[in-house]
């Protein structure tokens, strides 16, 4: 029973670090200046799950495999005024677009309830089995 929570917690915790990816992604989605204040428009990340626990050698459960920098297109908007504009008059925006976003994020979320549901059920089974006992 155990190993049952310990997997829905690994659930839980790959999907809050998703959520935190997805929050990074709408956060920048204007964001055309790196952390130094060069123009390098912001590229969306994305999570890569796996399965198992590579930290207890564990094959059940799920983990963070790698959150990867998305190397798409980046989106063009015409502002021929623009230092940042290229010959054609066009700057480079990231590319991240809210409403995939947002999807992503009503996943993440129905997944970690569904997770807290399976937490409630074992945990309920649990207690069943123990006034069983008693």
């Amino acid at each position: 029973m155990y190993g049952s929570l310990d997997i829905s917690t690994s659930a839980l915790i790959a999907q809050r670090t998703r959520m935190d990816v997805i929050s990074a992604n709408i956060a920048n989605k204007s964001s055309i200046f790196n952390e130094a204040g060069e123009y390098e428009p912001y590229r969306r990340r994305s999570v890569l799950f796996a399965t198992g626990d590579p930290d207890r050698g564990s094959k059940m459960g799920v983990h963070i495999a790698a959150i990867e920098i998305d190397q798409g297109p980046l989106n063009k908007k015409y502002q021929p005024g623009s230092p940042y504009a290229d010959d054609d008059g066009y700057v480079l925006y990231p590319n991240v677009n809210s409403v995939t976003e947002t999807m992503n994020a009503m996943e993440a979320a129905r997944s970690y309830e569904a997770n807290i549901t399976a937490i409630e059920a074992t945990k309920a089974m649990m207690s069943a089995a123990l006034r069983l006992l008693a």
